[in-house]
């Protein structure tokens, strides 16, 4: 979900919890929560840890009322203060972990950056990515997300997870971070692997392994049409349909879903990543579907001749 939405339920929160709120403010937080699925799920979120704290400002109100003293009125307001606050870092904190938000290069979903960097060397961040920086000690480090890193020169450039450490020089590698471990692929060149344990690994052009908290797995050959997302392309070349819509996920905000009977139906072809509408359009054509929004944040797909 998008930092956006976390903050703006964090600020509609903290306005209805100031007291200060009108019948305009009221309706228009219900014309936000309704123009959004993601909307609405983060507000009930923020309401739900909301709730958690709503004994601590009538407890502190009530020893305030009980014992007056000089200074009593500066700490309640501090206090209260930080009873809302707290929910609502907790909201954004779950929303979007700390250490992305705070990343030194984001990309939100749906977006992708390219940076030259001073050495000739290039760096590529895909949808929904978080990376780190450390120019002096020449340490790329993945906080989520995937990168693609080429770097042309001998004076080799890291590349840091949570599962290792890549070396690369004189490479082109790209790294996607999962759920459980990284997936390494390398285009050209060599890079050298450093798992958990301290186990050394190379790997050569052409090949793809992951690294998780056990080391480095077998490597295989990789299809190089799944890094085509650095030249803003998803490619498929006779591809489940189920399996490319879970990757067209990435890069689409919002809610897509479809009828389980499509997951088996192939796709071949090269989609513009810019436009994630006219991808859903094209397969709608070719293959037959129907496709039905809600809003353009949630979309469901089905068989043509099926309403669902």
């Amino acid at each position: 979900m998008s930092r956006d939405i976390a903050r703006a339920a964090a600020q509609w929160l903290a306005l209805l919890e100031s007291g200060a709120a009108t019948e305009r403010d009221h309706a228009n937080l219900q014309q936000w929560r309704d123009s959004h699925p993601q909307h609405e799920q983060t507000w009930q979120k923020a309401q739900s840890l909301r709730q958690r704290f709503s004994d601590v400002p009538h407890a502190l109100a009530m020893a305030s009322l009980d014992r007056p003293q000089p200074g009593r009125r500066a700490i309640l307001k501090r206090a209260l203060g930080v009873a809302v606050l707290v929910p609502t870092v907790l909201l954004i904190g779950r929303q979007l972990p700390i250490q992305t938000w705070r990343a030194d290069l984001h990309t939100a979903t749906g977006e992708r950056k390219r940076l030259p960097l001073a050495d000739g060397s290039s760096l590529q961040l895909n949808t929904a990515t978080a990376v780190d920086i450390d120019w002096a000690q020449r340490r790329i480090t993945l906080v989520e997300g995937e990168l693609a890193l080429t770097v042309p020169g001998a004076a080799p450039m890291s590349v840091r997870t949570r599962y290792g450490e890549l070396s690369v020089s004189q490479a082109d590698v790209c790294v996607r971070q999962l759920a459980s471990g990284c997936r390494v692929s390398v285009r050209e060149g060599t890079v050298q692997v450093r798992d958990m344990n301290g186990q050394l690994t190379t790997l050569q052009s052409g090949q793809q392994a992951s690294l998780t908290a056990s080391g480095l797995g077998a490597w295989v050959p990789f299809d190089r049409l799944q890094l085509d997302w650095r030249d803003g392309v998803l490619t498929a070349q006779n591809q489940a349909l189920g399996d490319f819509l879970r990757e067209l996920e990435r890069y689409r905000p919002g809610v897509l879903r479809w009828d389980p009977r499509l997951e088996a139906l192939r796709v071949t072809g090269s989609f513009r990543l810019d436009d994630t509408d006219r991808i859903l359009s094209l397969l709608a054509s070719t293959l037959g579907l129907q496709v039905q929004a809600r809003t353009r944040y949630w979309v469901t797909l089905s068989p043509r001749s099926t309403a669902v």
